[in-house]
């Protein structure tokens, strides 16, 4: 018999779900998904309990555990089954583990005047990449826009402005779509393993798909030039 939501409700009061703890920890770890959640969950990093439905559900302890366990992965370098031997050792000992001396800055956000001042660009030109869709507009941006944006300042130099670059962009979005597809058997999978395989072949096939469409351009400009 299916367990009622009323039961599941009370089963799983102050625990959250897998959306609620990216909203949490995304802020400080920009490349966390769902996916590479249920990857550490099958590397033993967290173990979050489940409703009669199946649903994970983090506790408090579970996000303090993700988020040491992220930090010693981002800052120090760690191999996951290091870091797991660690965490385990501070709940056994019920020690927190006090992380190490940050090595690297977390990464920083910069509002629209901070990017454009690091960027070295006009508020037009934003302005253009933002409603061409080339960026999306934001509270507050990642390194990355700093690069993408200083890449928009160059090329306008030379006439190419932010809607030339449309096509990229969908582009882009179309080599996503590929990769989806070609992970399709994968990513229709529910159990951890399949997924966690999923978030590693992802970046393999888009640095394929980027090297191929380099070819293709180098190929191309040989002809102009030629």
């Amino acid at each position: 018999m299916a367990a009622s939501p009323a039961r599941e409700r009370s089963a799983s009061a102050g625990l959250l779900s897998i959306g609620q703890v990216l909203a949490r920890l995304t802020p400080d770890f920009p490349d966390l998904t769902s996916s590479k959640l249920r990857f550490l969950e099958v590397q033993g990093i967290v173990t979050p309990s489940r409703t009669e439905s199946g649903y994970r559900k983090f506790s408090q302890a579970d996000i303090e555990r993700l988020r040491l366990g992220l930090t010693l992965q981002r800052d120090h370098y760690l191999p996951l089954s290091v870091i797991r031997e660690q965490l385990d050792e501070a709940s056994t000992e019920s020690a927190a583990i006090a992380p190490p001396p940050s090595i690297t800055p977390t990464p920083r956000r910069y509002r629209r005047t901070e990017l454009l001042s690091a960027a070295g660009a006009g508020p037009q030109l934003l302005n253009d990449a933002i409603s061409t869709g080339v960026i999306t507009a934001q509270e507050t941006y990642p390194e990355a826009t700093v690069a993408l944006l200083r890449g928009l300042v160059a090329l306008d130099r030379h006439g190419i402005e932010p809607r030339h670059l449309r096509a990229l962009r969908q582009g882009a979005d179309r080599e996503v779509a590929l990769i989806e597809s070609a992970l399709s058997a994968l990513l229709r999978r529910t159990d951890a393993a399949s997924r966690a395989k999923a978030s590693e072949l992802a970046p393999e096939l888009a640095s394929k798909i980027d090297e191929v469409r380099g070819l293709f351009v180098k190929e191309a400009l040989t002809r102009v030039l030629s």
